[in-house]
Formats: structure tokens, C-alpha cells, sequence
């Protein structure tokens, strides 16, 4: 029986058997095909932009994150100062009675047990204010300021200063809750120096 001479050879001993899959006319072994597309070179650059990148976004992103905390703690800093704003302002009138009231009374009545009574109300009440950061504008002999005054008068006077107060202003630390109303001086009246002059003269030679 003849022999099927496309089946592959028995191997002889001490020698290996041939690989499976091998064509006759291809011994050689195989090599391995290099990857095609971008060079180690080109992704290490592009894995270097990508890095560069991702810091960027990290730097805004902190950045971003700490301008939110000081916008928040300032936030909760003018809460804490001015967030009684709306009490503060209804309390002022009651202010303005007690003032209104004292100044009015006698003076016979100090002393009495009642006037003490509502004496220290008044007096707690401006220490509370005082406490949450209410002071009063100044007035009487400084120069007019429209941040703080409301001129609700000329008279003569220095010009340019605060002849008197008709209602106190407060202040909430550097924020005006009310302005002060105020009379403003305008100067003096031309001939009223003169006039004066002229008039102690006459009271002058009369008493003579």
C-alpha cells in the first residue's frame, strides 16, 4: 500500500517535530509586526498635555473652592453684623419717644420712683443697641457730611458746618441705619456784623 505522501513525515529520533500550521516553504520563524499609528514619542507627549492639563483644571478648581469659602465666610460675617438690621430700625423711634419724653418733664420729677423706673428702661435700651454696634452720628459743630446729615434747615451760622440736630442719627458699625436731620449754617448775612456794631453803640450811648 503506497504511502499518502501528503501527510507530513514521521520525525526521526532526536529531532523536533516540525510545527503544526508550518508551510514546506516557510522554515523561518516568526516575527513579531510592530504596532502601527503614533510613536512612544508622540504618547508620551501627548500623555505629558494631558497631565499638564488635568493640573490646570486642579489649580482652577482649588481656586475656585477657596474664593466660594471667603465669599461664604463673608457672607456669614455680614449676616452676623447686619442681619438684626430690620429690629434695629423699629427700635430707633422708641428711642426718639424716650428722648422726646425726658426732655419735656420737669425736673421736679427726678428722683420719683416711676421716672427711675422708666429712666433705667431707656438706659438698658441704649445698652443693648450699643451692644449690637448702634452709635449715634455726630452733629453739633461738624462740618456737613450728606453720608450722615440731612439738612433740613439753614440758618445763619458757619457755613458749611451743623448749627443743631432736630433728629439724632445712628450709625450700625460703618453703615448708616438713619441720618441725622440737621440745621446747616449758611453764613452770615452781609451787613449783619455792621448792624450788630451799630446797635451796641446805641444800647452803649443810651446807657451813657
Amino acid at each position: 500500500m503506497e504511502r499518502d505522501q501528503s501527510q507530513a513525515p514521521e520525525p526521526r529520533p532526536g529531532e523536533a517535530a516540525p510545527a503544526s500550521g508550518a508551510s514546506d516553504g516557510d522554515s523561518s520563524p516568526e516575527t513579531v509586526a510592530q504596532p502601527r499609528g503614533e510613536s512612544l514619542e508622540a504618547q508620551l507627549a501627548k500623555a505629558r498635555e494631558e497631565a499638564i492639563k488635568f493640573r490646570d483644571n486642579w489649580h482652577r478648581a482649588e481656586a475656585d473652592f477657596q474664593n466660594y469659602k471667603r465669599r461664604t465666610e463673608q457672607e456669614r460675617d455680614e449676616l452676623r453684623r447686619y442681619g438684626n438690621v430690620s429690629v434695629i430700625i423699629n427700635l430707633l423711634p422708641v428711642l426718639d419717644d424716650f428722648e422726646r419724653a425726658f426732655s419735656s418733664l420737669d425736673s421736679h420729677l427726678a428722683g420719683l420712683s416711676w421716672f427711675d423706673g422708666i429712666l433705667l428702661i431707656y438706659r438698658k435700651l441704649r445698652q443693648l443697641l450699643e451692644n449690637a454696634g448702634v452709635t449715634p452720628i455726630e452733629t453739633e459743630g461738624q462740618p456737613f457730611d450728606p453720608r450722615f446729615h440731612e439738612a433740613v434747615a439753614h440758618a445763619e451760622g458757619e457755613e458749611g458746618k451743623v448749627i443743631s440736630e432736630v433728629q439724632r442719627g445712628y450709625k450700625l458699625h460703618d453703615r448708616v441705619l438713619r441720618p441725622a436731620m440737621v440745621v446747616v449754617g449758611k453764613g452770615q448775612e452781609p451787613g449783619g456784623g455792621s448792624q450788630e456794631h451799630e446797635e451796641g453803640r446805641t444800647q452803649e450811648g443810651q446807657s451813657q
